[in-house]
């Protein structure tokens, strides 16, 4: 680890690994990145709800762009305490987002966006819990509702793991139970009964049968995908079920909108059995038209990837805030049990966000 600025955020990574955010906890956490700012010269607020803000909270005479993390963590797999090598930082929430936490927090203490009178853009470190969890359940949105100073943002940077890409938009998310009934009986004599399971059989096999299906926006693909992920039924070994049980999860692309997506859902699933939509997040739309969201594309050089799963994009741009996802981790690592970041992506995060503070386009 010969980049001192690689070693210095890969050992932040690591420090913020070990203390550990799941979704409900991240008030030790919180506390923690409030006194390394505060004791760093940096003014922090806190916002309440496990969120903060660092840098600037509202326009000024130069452009505004909120940098976002989430706090929390999905629970840990023996993956706590993390650990350090000449390439990457191991650990629970190594790609999703400890390390984006640590290259803000970097970006702060060096005054990036914070002091220079010179620079060109104005940066707000945003903070916040609870993202892992539906997004009815995120402190993000009942922030920006009850705040609407940070809606003067001119781009949000929500720092998911991308692998440094800029990934566009976001697919829209919603779960279901799907239950189906039959009528319960002796396994011997299965023609007296009507086999729940069976019918659940019917239902995923027609999902099985769905192809993705393909969706453009500003020449990027997303694909509209339904899943079973989980199955449950059965009494005993010789009793056919009366009930079983399949959750699904729906993913849809920008341009479908909640409503739509529901009803898609449930004319897909109902002739089969009976569903209930447990939770629904929005898709987040494509917004690369803008100024900034153009320098930071120009600063990356890269081709714009579009954003197969679900993000704060959607929260942000359903409070008016054009918004890219951009950050270190790797998507394939997320939520691994093996769950890393490479120290050169941490630099490389942070040079681009520091060129985009400080060069005018």
């Amino acid at each position: 680890m010969s980049d001192e600025l690689a070693a210095r955020i890969g050992a932040r990574t690591l420090e913020l690994i070990n203390i550990a955010s799941p979704s409900r906890a991240e008030g030790e956490i919180a506390a923690h990145i409030i006194s390394l700012l505060q004791g760093g010269g940096v003014e922090v607020s806190d916002l309440g709800d496990g969120c903060l803000i660092a840098g600037s909270r509202s326009r000024r005479q130069r452009p505004f762009v909120l940098l976002g993390g989430h706090l929390d963590t999905v629970p840990a797999q023996g993956n706590i305490p993390g650990s350090i090598d000449s390439d990457s930082v191991h650990g629970l929430g190594a790609s999703d987002m400890k390390g984006s936490l640590a290259v803000m927090i970097e970006l702060a203490l060096a005054g990036v966006g914070l002091s220079d009178d010179d620079r060109a853009v104005d940066f707000g470190f945003l903070f916040f819990s609870r993202e892992e969890l539906p997004a009815s359940e995120s402190s993000l949105t009942p922030l920006l509702a009850r705040d609407p100073a940070l809606g003067e943002a001119d781009l949000a940077v929500m720092m998911e793991p991308t692998a440094n890409a800029i990934q566009a938009g976001c697919l829209g998310n919603c779960g279901a139970t799907w239950s189906f009934s039959g009528r319960s009986g002796h396994s011997a004599r299965p023609w007296l009964a009507d086999n729940a399971i069976e019918r659940l059989g019917e239902g995923i096999t027609a999902i099985a049968a769905l192809e993705p299906v393909e969706h453009e926006f500003d020449g990027l693909v997303f694909r509209e995908v339904v899943s079973v992920t989980q199955v449950g039924g059965g009494i005993a070994r010789n009793v056919i079920p009366a009930e079983a049980t399949a959750h699904l999860n729906y993913r849809f692309p920008p341009g479908i909108t909640l409503a739509d997506a529901e009803a898609r859902l449930r004319s897909i699933c109902e002739p089969f059995g009976t569903i209930e939509i447990e939770s629904s997040s929005p898709s987040g739309a494509v917004r690369l038209d803008g100024a900034l969201a153009a320098r930071l594309i120009e600063l990356v050089d890269a081709p714009v990837e579009p954003k197969q799963a679900w993000t704060p994009v959607a929260e942000f741009e359903g409070a008016g805030i054009d918004a890219v996802n951009f950050g270190p981790g790797a998507p394939s690592a997320a939520h691994a049990v093996d769950e890393s970041v490479a120290v050169d992506a941490l630099s490389y995060s942070y040079r681009t966000l520091q060129r985009l503070a400080n060069e005018a386009s």
